[in-house]
């Protein structure tokens, strides 16, 4: 079982290539230590900047810094960036085209117990609907490092998604097919096709080897880039599919669901089913204790999956 966490292994990409750039700047609004910079603020002081509580000036800081030719990523618990510093990020970011890339830490129900006030269930579709923004949900360590090694060449701004705990391996160090913007096809079926982003992936994979076991071929998409959404994955996937499921930990309005949905029902004729957190404030519990009482498990997911294929409802 992988003990590595997806934000490690932003610091470790971050220290690796700000030895190399004096120009990346990591900044963090009290947060370096939920974040795991701590490491890169002891390496690099120089390149860290520590605003305190106050995301609006941590976002519109890091916005002032890309335009004297640095190349900040400014980090905070997703749950906060997405809502208190929106504006700024519309404003400063977007609409600026700043060379910013947000590290929305702890996301989706990561703090777990701490409730809604943590959670950042809204964050996809918030930004998602921001001109000029893009929206990333690795999937595993492996994943996130390839992502940060080319966004730390990027110049656009980007909102990436980091969970808090350690997730299970999808892929290896040697064995992580990669492209900017590009889905990932991880398994090939003709009955229905998961599309999952984030720490969904691990999940719904397994949800696809249990309706396989069924007899329900199934497909697999690891869509990191939640925006742009890669369509052509999805055209080239949906051509003998029967049923579309998505599957996110992210409110059912807005998010990924919502954007494959919409293509969807624009583009071809099939049915599509969203597979996510209800519209209520969520349990009181840990992840795995939220996601299997929602159904966002193996379990759960291939359960719903194959009721429809079945029984249509």
């Amino acid at each position: 079982m992988n003990n590595i966490t997806n934000r490690q292994v932003v610091c470790d990409v971050l220290i690796e290539k700000a030895k190399l750039d004096r120009d990346i700047i990591v900044l963090c609004s009290d947060s370096r230590g939920s974040a795991s910079l701590a490491p890169f603020a002891e390496a690099l002081p120089e390149q860290f900047i520590e605003v305190g509580i106050a995301e609006q000036s941590l976002v519109s800081t890091a916005a002032g810094l890309s335009k004297c030719g640095k190349k900040p990523f400014a980090a905070s618990p997703a749950s906060f960036l997405s809502t208190r510093a929106f504006e700024q990020i519309k404003v400063d970011v977007a609409y600026s085209n700043s060379n910013v890339k947000l590290i929305g830490i702890s996301g989706g129900i990561s703090y777990g117990a701490l409730g809604m006030t943590h959670h950042s269930a809204q964050d996809i579709a918030a930004l998602a609907a921001i001109p000029g923004m893009r929206v990333y949900l690795p999937s595993d360590r492996h994943q996130t490092r390839k992502l940060f090694e080319i966004l730390i060449d990027d110049d656009k701004p980007a909102y990436i998604r980091i969970g808090r705990n350690a997730v299970e391996d999808i892929y290896s160090e040697d064995d992580c097919p990669f492209m900017m913007d590009k889905a990932t096809k991880i398994m090939n079926g003709s009955d229905a096709l998961i599309i999952a982003c984030g720490e969904m992936v691990k999940p719904s994979i397994d949800a696809a080897k249990l309706l396989n076991s069924k007899g329900h071929t199934t497909t697999v998409l690891d869509m990191y880039c939640v925006k742009p959404l890669d369509t052509d994955m999805i055209n080239d996937c949906l051509k003998e599919t029967k049923l579309i499921a998505t599957v996110e930990e992210h409110s059912l309005f807005g998010g990924l669901g919502s954007m494959v949905s919409q293509y969807v029902a624009k583009n071809h004729i099939k049915r599509v089913i969203n597979l996510s957190l209800p519209d209520e404030p969520v349990i009181t519990g840990n992840s795995k204790q939220v996601f299997d009482h929602y159904g966002l498990n193996a379990k759960g997911i291939a359960e719903t999956v194959s009721r429809y294929l079945e029984h249509g409802k």
